[in-house]
């Protein structure tokens, strides 16, 4: 088989560069190679299933017919397990080959599986793909009613929310003093944990799990301390690593992901990658990093696209951004929560009435910042760190409760928008934030 732009990977990143390719190339040959056999589907959205709330048809990406409307030839359900880079082949699972003239690594990334004992008892589940949350909820309807979930990070939260919504008692166990420590500071994180307590969710934190008790199926797990927590279902949630194995074995250049330069280009020629596997540059930090989420990884695509196709484009740098809504409270966070320990940094946070709100600074440039209850106006606050805007002149309305455009220095907010007179200014930038925050 020949193809000119060959996708290996089928969530955010392989579609977003399909669609730019045919923005670009109606005509040349597209294929897109998918482990799933399903068209593209929200991944964030498998937490909807579990809990009855979407449909697969309901989680869907794009529209049913999105490959026969493109012209793509769509292989569901096939594995690429070798990758000629010289010769421009990718070797199927099944025995057969594609010939490439632009390839996109777009595979996503695999859970975190830790060496504990009992990890292959029945009961024990990953939760990352649609095919994980189907079989959970078979396995719930065998009667199990008491689940722990280990790890406290975003996965974690959401499966035991659902698993909450379809009647099961969940313990969240964490090896770090606090959930969700990754994306946000230790006050966010705590008012996140009083939130999904008072849900009627257990919580342990600080200890890890060292064995998974039962003969052949889960009956409990086993603390480091030696408590024992009883259960018939284990989610393993911990988090997911990077699927770099095809880039490594084919000699491409990686870290703790598959290396690419701002045109999301790897170190092979006409070989791009992006999304949870790819290490792009963050304009926070001002170098390349992974950022695993959903708007970066269609944003990388699209850039890997419009290259793949001929049309130079610059990808415009990401940050980590995260939009929760579990267990009836809303949280914002991007780029910096928790700045590093030096002089360099300024905070400014307020809290009150349940609500907290943080900017992270660096020489009046926002770094970082952590929205909790209100997160009304974090789309305008995230814009101003995306474009870089010094905000010394206003930095301290940043929180105030009517924050706007209205605070900032009005030829500043004429050339940078230009919208047209009669627009209403918020809207414009909620619906910015809508977007930002979508599928997440």
């Amino acid at each position: 088989m020949r193809s000119k732009y060959l996708i290996i990977g089928n969530s955010a990143g392989g579609i977003g560069a399909a669609e730019a390719i045919r923005e670009i190339d109606k005509e040349g040959s597209l294929a897109v190679v998918s482990d799933e056999p399903y068209p593209a589907y929200s991944r964030p959205l498998i937490a909807k299933y579990l809990a009855g709330e979407r449909s697969l048809e309901g989680m869907l990406y794009r529209p049913a017919d999105f490959y026969v409307q493109n012209s793509i030839l769509f292989l569901p359900g096939k594995k690429v397990t070798h990758l000629e880079l010289d010769d421009r082949t990718a070797q199927l699972e099944d025995g057969e080959r594609i010939c490439w003239e632009k390839l996109l690594l777009a595979p996503g990334g695999m859970p975190i599986v830790p060496q504990i004992e009992g990890i292959a008892k029945k009961g024990v589940f990953s939760f990352t793909t649609f095919d994980d949350a189907r079989a959970i909820g078979k396995f719930l309807e065998s009667g199990a009613s008491k689940a722990v979930v280990i790890g406290g990070g975003l996965i974690g939260i959401s499966v035991a929310e659902a698993l909450m919504k379809r009647g099961v008692e969940v313990t969240i166990i964490e090896l770090k003093e606090g959930i969700l420590n990754t994306i946000l500071d230790e006050q966010a994180s705590s008012m996140a944990e009083k939130a999904i307590r008072q849900a009627g969710v257990a919580i342990t934190t600080g200890h890890s799990v060292t064995e998974i008790s039962g003969t052949q199926a889960a009956e409990g797990i086993i603390l480091d301390n030696g408590e024992v927590i009883p259960c018939d279902l284990v989610v393993v949630a911990i988090g997911v690593l990077p699927r770099t194995r095809l880039a490594l074995d084919a000699g491409m250049k990686v870290n703790r992901g598959i290396m690419v330069d701002r045109h999301m280009a790897g170190s092979h020629q006409d070989v791009y990658s992006c999304g949870d596997v790819a290490e792009a540059y963050d304009f926070v930090y001002g170098e390349n990093r992974l950022t695993p989420i959903w708007p970066n990884a269609y944003i990388g695509g699209r850039i890997a696209g419009y290259n793949m196709a001929g049309v130079e484009a610059e990808y415009p740098g990401g940050t980590a951004i995260n939009s929760l809504n579990y267990f009836g409270i809303d949280i914002i966070s991007a780029g910096m929560p928790t700045p590093p320990n030096n002089d360099s940094y300024e905070v400014i946070s307020q809290q009150a009435d349940g609500l907290y709100r943080k900017v992270v600074l660096q020489d009046d440039l926002i770094k970082g910042m952590v929205f909790v209850g209100n997160i009304e106006k974090s789309g305008i606050v995230f814009g101003l760190m995306r474009d870089k805007v010094n905000v010394a002149s206003f930095k301290q309305s940043l929180l105030a409760d009517g924050f706007g455009l209205a605070f900032l220095p009005r030829a500043l907010w004429q050339a940078r928008l230009e919208i047209p007179p009669g627009l209403n200014y918020s809207s414009s930038f909620s619906v910015q934030a809508e977007e930002i925050f979508a599928g997440e």
